[in-house]
């Protein structure tokens, strides 16, 4: 048998990659595929409400009927870092009716992770009601939120003019996912 030139290219490139592998031994510098280098446990928590500071509006406001009005929460985390993924259950009461309000039809639902000291928001939008007309309108009296993940109700009075109906059933109303705020 003769050994080219090509031949013995080859196997020195064989023999150098081998090498570059390594001995397969630990070092003990790395940690294992998929787990945390630093000891972490997981994933965090759910926030909690009382764990945050919420700042509920201001809003603003749809000033007449037919225009589109919002408000802004934000959520500001003060404890250990959480989760938040979703959108708030978030219902409207006036009187003795209340209204269940769902989110954006469509909206990506990403989950954010607050540290300590770190804001998100999500935002009520709605549509103005006609004054006067309780057939096409209702005047809110306040509206209440849970976050994904815990029983706190938050309860705010509701700030501004009437809310379209869609239906007897239905306020023309959605609420946003939570989204990253702040810097």
């Amino acid at each position: 048998m003769r050994i080219t030139p090509t031949t013995v290219t080859a196997t020195l490139v064989a023999a150098l990659a081998l090498t570059a592998c390594g001995g397969g031994g630990d070092d003990g510098d790395t940690a294992p595929s998929g787990t945390a280098a630093d000891g972490a446990t997981g994933a965090a928590a759910a926030c909690r409400a009382d764990r945050l500071t919420i700042d509920f509006g201001p809003s603003n406001a749809a000033p007449a009927a037919g225009d589109t009005g919002n408000i802004p929460v934000t959520l500001t985390n003060t404890g250990d870092t959480c989760t938040l993924q979703g959108v708030p259950a978030t219902e409207v009461h006036s009187g003795g009716t209340s209204w269940t309000v769902g989110g954006q039809e469509g909206a990506a639902q990403p989950e954010l992770t607050l540290d300590e000291t770190a804001t998100a928001s999500f935002t009520i939008t709605y549509v103005r009601g006609a004054a006067g007309d309780p057939e096409r309108a209702v005047r809110p009296e306040r509206v209440e939120f849970r976050l994904p993940g815990d029983d706190a109700l938050q309860s705010h009075d509701w700030p501004d003019a009437e809310v379209a109906l869609v239906s007897a059933e239905e306020l023309e109303m959605t609420v946003s996912p939570f989204l990253p705020a702040g810097d």
